[in-house]
């Protein structure tokens, strides 16, 4: 080619697009190399388990893989596949799920395993449009499935592909509102197939290479052209609209022992923490006196002095703090439990479906009193 021919081309072709168009290729070739093997995922050449793949998207929601790893096991272990899970029922699935956090999704995904036995006969539809049909499945579970499990091409977008987006191009618009764009953008690394790949390989990036604090960028595939990497600015992305703060939230929470066991109740099916098990506690209330909580006590005959015990329970949930105070008390051997609560044996209670809050109360309640210099 003359050097009037190559000025030419370069007149005609975009600044970045020769740049742009290898960035793909070299995300699936850096993935070949380094994915990381993970319970749920397909090895190379071998087709993935829509099963495996959604029971994953929904455990990772809000969660580190190295949490969800154990109750991925154990959930597949039990319930192989969506018939075998449907067929399970939801007292079980929220104790296998206890500790996981985020109750709903356990919630969902049972009624979601019911629905794809009942309507499609244990089969996961397989497009986007038909996935978001499912209890619990949005726009970014549907994209994942479509495209881990089918291989459609579409880019599903979770915090690790927003990192990896946003730094590559200084995208300067603030989360939540920059998502449209986001996707947009990372839409542009979708190679001409292996979408899947595609996408898995931009989620291992951000997870072990472009991290939140102190991003490896000379091991980046895509650090050649990283607008943010130039900048020297990449920790400063993705750019985040403030958050308000939630208000602290006050209550108590009341241990009352028989014996050998405690007294539990579950709570009601929908709202925060919807048909987990739980101690008798107070309202949660932003500025409630301890004296206000205390009297939502519930009463039993012949039930001991109440003991308050050291310290409080403290716990965050995603739009508020919660401290809870802790009552003890002991019941007569033969006390009824009283409507809607049940007696469990203190041995019984980590097969329960106990959320942490409850069970960091349950064991301050029933600690033992240290006499001070002990």
């Amino acid at each position: 080619m003359t050097l009037a021919g190559a000025a030419a081309r370069r007149k005609k072709t975009p600044p970045g697009a020769d740049t742009a168009a290898s960035r793909p290729a070299a995300l699936l070739a850096w993935y070949d190399r380094h994915r990381r093997r993970l319970p749920w995922r397909a090895g190379p050449g071998e087709m993935a388990d829509p099963y495996r793949v959604w029971l994953s998207e929904i455990m990772l929601q809000q969660t580190t893989v190295r949490a969800v790893g154990p109750y991925f096991d154990k959930f597949v272990s039990r319930w192989p596949d969506a018939a075998a899970l449907a067929a399970a029922s939801l007292d079980d699935v929220l104790r296998m799920w206890a500790g996981l956090g985020y109750y709903s999704r356990a919630r969902n995904l049972h009624a979601c395993a019911v629905k794809v036995a009942q309507d499609h006969g244990g089969v996961f539809p397989d497009t986007e449009a038909m996935l978001r049909t499912l209890p619990g499945i949005g726009p970014y579970t549907a994209a994942a499935i479509a495209a881990i499990a089918f291989d459609r091409r579409c880019m599903p977008v979770d915090g690790n592909i927003e990192r990896v987006a946003t730094r590559l191009f200084a995208l300067e618009l603030p989360l939540p509102g920059a998502k449209p764009e986001i996707g947009r953008l990372a839409a542009t690394l979708l190679g001409e197939a292996r979408a899947g790949d595609s996408a898995q390989a931009l989620m291992d990036l951000g997870a072990t290479i472009c991290t939140p604090k102190r991003p490896a960028c000379a091991l980046c595939p895509l650090s050649a052209d990283c607008a943010a990497r130039v900048r020297g600015d990449a920790e400063s992305f993705p750019r985040k609209t403030p958050k308000k703060a939630g208000e602290l939230r006050r209550g108590a929470a009341f241990v009352i022992t028989r014996g050998d066991a405690v007294l539990l109740r579950s709570r009601p099916a929908k709202g925060l923490l919807g048909g987990m098990t739980e101690v008798p506690n107070s309202d949660w209330k932003a500025g409630q006196e301890d004296a206000a909580a205390r009297r939502q006590a519930p009463r039993l005959a012949g039930l001991s002095r109440w003991r308050r015990r050291p310290g409080v329970v403290s716990h965050v949930f995603t739009h508020f703090p919660l401290e809870l105070v802790v009552y003890a008390a002991e019941a007569l051997p033969r006390s009824a439990a009283p409507d809607g609560m049940r007696w469990v044996k203190i041995a019984e209670l980590p097969g329960e479906a106990l959320p942490n809050v409850m069970r960091k109360a349950i064991d301050l309640g029933l600690a033992r009193s240290v006499k001070p210099g002990t």
